[in-house]
């Protein structure tokens, strides 16, 4: 052992330095090191200014480029350029499609870049590329920015240092809750919806009022999201103060509709506003599946006429269709309703995840900005104290004028005189020396001394401002005040978008109660190709198939039945009659609608009756009685029901019909007992039907043991052994040869 390397320690190979270490450890801190920079550097929002750090970076990248409200707009490539190589050392594009998300009106409540050209719409369509873009900031992005150079927050070095760049924004707007967030970070995420400014504003005047304020009277400030696409909320209060009290839930929201009357009783539905976050070219392609597939039978067409403003026309099959119901059905197969989640992951100090409540979100943001406000104060007072210095300097002068004067003439080195002789300061000598000419009017001493007078006040205010938690919240207050002013009620778009409503109480309805009830048959060809042709067909009647093809089911129901489908392994497939391909050509496969394997083949296909009981056997003679409301499946999987072990199969079922069963099998013995000695089950492989020495059982049938066993001839005539006895026996025995007559294919149909 003592050969080894030491697993710790270093060693230069060739001019690298190499480390030896177990492999689960060298992967596990870097690992860990890469989770720690998503989350803080990538993913989570800083809970002071509700900015990730390339959103920051945009911002300060855009300051320094001028771009204010006012300016003139600057090619967004040059922004991104500026942003990548000074403060952001990744994609481009990653930083392009974050600075078009910013200002695009209908992702962000209150937009933070203002963007001249094609930024996308609400259809999905991408921005142009950034060389035929233009941005500046909006008022929003400029208050963000308010203060960062009066020493509001700290700054730290650019990733290449030879810059600095801010660790968080003095943040004047309420970004965080305004304009919400949503990122993925490694094993945590963050999503909170955008809120009205004007009511986080009165939140938070509320909050520095009474700091004991709790959740529920916050929420009566701010209700819920304030979404910038509208719709509707519909989720209970009770789940809204829950969500915001843990910081943790989710929203329902619906699209806006109303009805509108045409002549002669006709009526449409208009789609005036939708879901945040849902593209409209999706949601219109799966309103047309729905109307293409007739999944909704009383929905008649969907209309996009949207231009600048969302405006969808829903048109219902038949004016007598409730306007409520055709909604509420598409409420629930489109995203006409989604649910926004709440997860106020965020960084409560720069550095440290954490999931809050909106009162500790509130409070975050209102400690930001009484810290900002000291920072500004005291940065201030450092400005008035050399402001001071200079200005006394300068009234030192006034009263010895001439003396200043011959100093200056007559000595080579003026300022060590100067400071010795008045004892003054060396930044007032310097500024009398720098002092111009016309600074020696007497009109020039007079605003002196009142800029100073000014200045002094200015100082004992602000001091004053320093030592006083009480003046301190009140000035927050008051700038919080100024926000609600310039964003809140009043101001252009200030108005809450996203209101509120309940569910409509309707009575449920399943989409069978909504098809158009109308006769079919159900044609399905021995290769497994099922079509609906209208009306009941004679069991004669002419039908084409496809060349070495030929009819296996031919079945009478009605446009608002299903079909239970019986395959070889032993599951139930369920089918809608609505849902069937038109008579017109040949049908499409089976195995379209429902997920039969390529191995498995159909054994029966029936529409099901409420209440009727079915006997189900595999091919090694064993079964069971099930029901047939009890077998219908939810998915295209189908459902389990019969499970033989393999290799035997599911091999066939008949509707039970009477009090007695009979099996036959592959060696034409037939046999008969009375129903009730069969258990009904759910699922299993269930009990021996009849036993065989060779080959498997071949079919089943049910009957009336009074009125006798019946089955067709291959001439379609129907045989009837009204005497059963010679083949009834014990359930489980082997049987006798079948009944003279009966067919050779071993099928009592």
């Amino acid at each position: 052992m003592s050969g080894m390397t030491d697993l710790t320690t270093p060693d230069d190979v060739g001019g690298e330095r190499l480390l030896d270490e177990p492999l689960s450890r060298a992967l596990g801190e870097r690992y860990l090191q890469y989770a720690l920079s998503t989350i803080t550097n990538r993913a989570l929002p800083d809970a002071r200014d509700g900015l990730k750090p390339v959103h920051r970076r945009l911002l300060y990248a855009m300051r320094q480029l001028k771009l204010d409200p006012g300016s003139g707009f600057k090619k967004s490539a040059r922004i991104v350029g500026d942003v990548m190589g000074k403060f952001h050392p990744h994609g481009d594009q990653a930083i392009y499609d974050a600075l078009v998300r910013l200002a695009q009106d209908f992702a962000v409540r209150y937009p933070i870049v203002d963007g001249q050209g094609n930024f996308g719409n609400i259809d999905g369509d991408s921005a142009a590329a950034m060389r035929y873009t233009e941005s500046r900031m909006t008022e929003v992005a400029r208050m963000l920015l308010e203060g960062l150079d009066e020493d509001a927050v700290d700054l730290k070095e650019t990733y290449d240092g030879l810059e600095e760049e801010p660790v968080v924004l003095p943040a004047a707007f309420p970004n965080l809750l305004a304009n919400g967030a949503s990122g993925i970070a490694v094993g945590m995420a963050t999503s909170i919806p955008p809120h009205n400014v004007g009511e986080i504003c009165d939140a938070l005047l509320a909050l520095i009022k009474k700091p004991s304020i709790d959740i529920e009277a916050l929420v009566e400030l701010v209700p819920g999201p304030d979404f910038p696409t509208g719709g509707i909320l519909i989720e209970p209060r009770e789940s809204i103060v829950s969500a915001y009290s843990t910081g943790r839930g989710a929203f329902r929201l619906r699209a806006r509709w109303a009805k509108e009357d045409l002549s002669r009783g006709l009526w449409r539905i208009v789609i005036t506003e939708i879901p945040y976050q849902v593209q409209k070219s999706k949601l219109i392609e799966r309103l047309a599946e729905l109307v293409t597939a007739k999944k909704v039978p009383i929905l008649g067409d969907v209309i996009d006429e949207s231009a600048e403003d969302v405006r969808i026309i829903i048109e219902p099959k038949s004016k007598t269709v409730d306007p409520n119901i055709l909604m509420e059905t598409l409420f629930k197969l489109t995203d006409l309703e989604t649910r926004f989640s709440l997860n106020m992951n965020v960084l409560v100090d720069g550095k440290t995840p954490e999931v809050v409540s909106l009162k500790s979100a509130l409070q975050i943001y209102l400690d930001h900005r009484r810290d900002v406000l000291l920072r500004r104060s005291r940065h201030r007072l450092s400005k008035i104290a050399r402001r001071l210095e200079i200005l006394e300097g300068y009234l030192k002068a006034y009263l010895n004028l001439d003396r200043v004067i011959e100093i200056i003439r007559t000595e080579d080195e003026p300022k060590p005189s100067l400071v010795m002789e008045f004892a003054l300061t060396d930044v007032q000598a310097e500024a009398i020396l720098n002092m111009r000419l016309r600074s020696l009017r007497r009109l020039e001493e007079m605003e002196i001394r009142k800029e100073r007078e000014s200045l002094l006040d200015e100082q004992a205010e602000l001091t004053a401002l320093t030592l006083d938690e009480k003046g301190q919240w009140k000035r927050v207050g008051g700038e919080i005040k100024e926000v609600k002013k310039k964003f809140g009620p009043g101001a252009s778009g200030a108005e809450r978008r996203s209101t509120f409503g309940d569910v409509a109480q309707l009575e449920e309805m399943p989409l069978e109660a909504m098809i158009e009830r109308e006769p079919i048959t159900v044609i399905c060809s021995a290769k497994g190709w099922i079509r609906a042709m209208k009306g009941h067909l004679a069991p004669d009647a002419e039908v084409k198939y496809k060349d070495g093809d030929e009819e296996r089911f031919l079945i009478h129901a009605q446009t608002t039945d299903k079909l239970l489908l019986f395959a070889t392994n032993g599951r139930f497939y369920t089918i809608g009659c609505d849902k069937l391909p038109s008579g017109r050509g040949m049908g499409e496969p089976l195995r379209l609608t429902i997920d039969l394997g390529e191995g498995d083949d159909i054994v029966d296909l029936f529409v099901p009756e409420k209440g009727a009981k079915r006997l189900v056997a595999s091919s090694d003679g064993r079964g069971f009685v099930a029901l047939e409301d009890e077998v219908m499946a939810q998915t295209r999987a189908g459902r389990q029901v019969l499970a033989p072990t393999a290799p035997a199969t599911a091999r066939a079922s008949a509707r039970i019909q009477g009090d007695m069963v009979a099996i036959v099998g592959e060696n034409r013995k037939m046999l008969a007992f009375p129903v009730a000695e069969l258990p009904e089950m759910n699922r299993g492989k269930g009990v021996i039907l009849q036993r065989y020495k060779q080959g498997g059982l071949s079919d089943v049938a049910s009957y009336q043991g009074a009125a006798g066993l019946s089955w067709q001839d291959p001439a379609g005539r129907t045989r009837t052994e009204a005497d059963m006895s010679a083949w009834e026996a014990a359930r489980a025995t082997q049987g006798v040869d079948a009944p003279r007559g009966f067919p050779k294919d071993n099928r009592f149909k």
